[in-house]
């Protein structure tokens, strides 16, 4: 697992340590020293700590005026023992939104494993971007399906041509464009 980064190729365009408007404005990453364990096996550095044992994320891209931010994740998602999704929202969406970001673009091919519990912390989250949405992209199909039985799709929007999306040849606001058209097709917006 340690040699798994963060997609790397926007770092010149965005870089959440240096953005004063980031919950991860000032967090110091190494190079080369690894803390950071997921069940006892070291991750790459430049994954970002939300206080979870078992999920890290990297704010890949933000941008306030268009109101969307791409995050990527490493681990196991576990809200029933670790309750990953209030972390998730207390420490880094909830700035988010209250930044402005209205529009999420979650990467979760690093996702491993997902382990439900209640909703509650996603309905929040799916009202706080009313005008908005939440699409989940490259998730394992069978993270995707536990999600499912947790309701959790009708708050996250995945699958169809949003898994067809090749997010890494994309420039960020280009990806954004491209989901942005395919979730107005999809809510009939």
């Amino acid at each position: 697992m340690h040699t798994i980064e963060p997609f790397y190729n926007w770092l010149e365009l965005y870089t959440a340590s240096e953005d004063p408007r980031s919950p991860l404005f000032g967090a110091e990453n190494s190079l080369s020293q690894y803390t950071n364990t997921i069940y006892g096996y070291y991750i790459h550095p430049q994954w970002d700590d939300i206080e979870s044992e078992t999920l890290f994320l990297k704010i890949l891209f933000a941008d306030y005026e268009l109101g969307f931010a791409i995050i990527e994740f490493i681990g196991e998602w576990n809200d029933a023992l670790n309750n990953d999704i209030m972390k998730l929202k207390r420490n880094v969406i909830d700035p988010m939104v209250n930044e402005g970001i209205k529009h999420f673009i979650l990467i979760g091919e690093n996702v491993f494993n997902f382990h439900g519990s209640d909703d509650s912390y996603y309905e929040e989250w799916f009202e706080d971007v009313e005008e908005g949405w939440i699409v989940a992209i490259g998730f394992q199909d069978f993270v995707l399906s536990e999600m499912k039985n947790y309701g959790l799709d009708y708050y996250l929007n995945y699958g169809g041509k949003l898994e067809m999306v090749n997010w890494r040849t994309l420039p960020p606001k280009r990806l954004f464009a491209l989901l942005k058209n395919l979730m107005q097709r999809r809510l009939g917006a």
